[in-house]
Order: C-alpha cells, then sequence, then structure tokens
C-alpha cells in the first residue's frame, strides 16, 4: 500500500516516459509482470476526437511491460496525482491502479498506473496491424498527431534499449507512409 506521506513512484509505458510533466527526482527503467503495453484506446481527446478517432496506449492483462517508474518527492505527491488525473483521466478509460514493479537495480517498489478499464467504451482490444494504422493515420487530439505519439514512443523505447514488436511495424509502417 502506498502511504500519503511517502515518496511517489509513477510507473510510464506511453508517453509518460517521454513527457511526464512533473517534477521527480529519480527515473529508473522497470518491470510491471501480468500487464503489457498495447494500442488498445480508441483516443478521443489527445490523439483524435469521437468522430476521428485515434489510438493510445494503455496497460492491458496479461504479460509483463518494461517502461520507466518515476520517483516524486513526498511534497510533490498531491499535486503530481492531480496533475496525472488530470491528463490520464480525461474520458475514464483508465484506472488508477497501484503495481508492484522491479526496478532495473533490482528494488521493488508499489507505484502508481493507469491501466484499461476494458468496460469502457473507448477500449479497441486487440486489432489487426491494417486496422492500427488506419487510426494511427487519422487520429490528432490536443496533443497532437497520433502518429508522433506512435513514432516518439517507439524511439524512446529504443533509447532505453527497449524493443516493441507492435510499435516497431506501425513506425516502419508510418516513416513509409509519411514520405
Amino acid at each position: 500500500m502506498i502511504d500519503a506521506d511517502d515518496d511517489l513512484w509513477v510507473f510510464g509505458y506511453g508517453s509518460l516516459m517521454w513527457r511526464p510533466g512533473f517534477a521527480h527526482v529519480e527515473r529508473v527503467v522497470a518491470t510491471l509482470h501480468g500487464f503489457h503495453r498495447s494500442l488498445c484506446i480508441y483516443s478521443h481527446v489527445h490523439r483524435g476526437t469521437p468522430e476521428r478517432p485515434g489510438l493510445v496506449l494503455g496497460l492491458d492483462r496479461g504479460g509483463s511491460c518494461r517502461g520507466v517508474a518515476f520517483r516524486v518527492a513526498a511534497a510533490d505527491r498531491a499535486a503530481t496525482i492531480a496533475y496525472l488525473r488530470e491528463r490520464e483521466q480525461a474520458t475514464m478509460v483508465y484506472r488508477e491502479t497501484e503495481h508492484r514493479l522491479r526496478l532495473a537495480d533490482g528494488r521493488t517498489v508499489n507505484a502508481l498506473a493507469y491501466s484499461v478499464d476494458r468496460s469502457h467504451s473507448q477500449y479497441a482490444g486487440r486489432l489487426a496491424h491494417e486496422d492500427l494504422l488506419r487510426f494511427v493515420l487519422q487520429g490528432a487530439g490536443i496533443s497532437g498527431e497520433n502518429p508522433d505519439y506512435v513514432l516518439n514512443t517507439h524511439r524512446h523505447l529504443g533509447e532505453m534499449g527497449l524493443k516493441d514488436r507492435t510499435l516497431a511495424k506501425l513506425a516502419a509502417a508510418l516513416s513509409t507512409s509519411r514520405t
């Protein structure tokens, strides 16, 4: 259980990895077991609209996910949680959850994360590559164009030495389709 007086750990697996938007005192590669990174959410705000949805990442059940754990000082805890709720809960497609992470240096910590609510109407589930590409290409929202989100996430994973086959295949297709 995360104590309100302790530092806060936050797990990022998508844009939080490269654009956290909150002050942190430590950034460490981490692994979460029991969930995997998936382009499984129709974006109606940040990377799309209800009329032309894009796709964004969610933590979906099964497997494991490598991402980034951020340690936030206890003094910044409330402001960080408020910021994350505003950013991640715009349409309530994510559930605010607590998970045990294994950090790259061997430590284990409890961290706040946002996992997909499979019962939400924006849950896309598992889509074929052609459908992923179509939604990503059409998506644009308040945070920018959907292809940029996919390419940035793919690039940052690569910089961390991490691979995601789905994002790699999409990045290759996006590079071809945008030239």
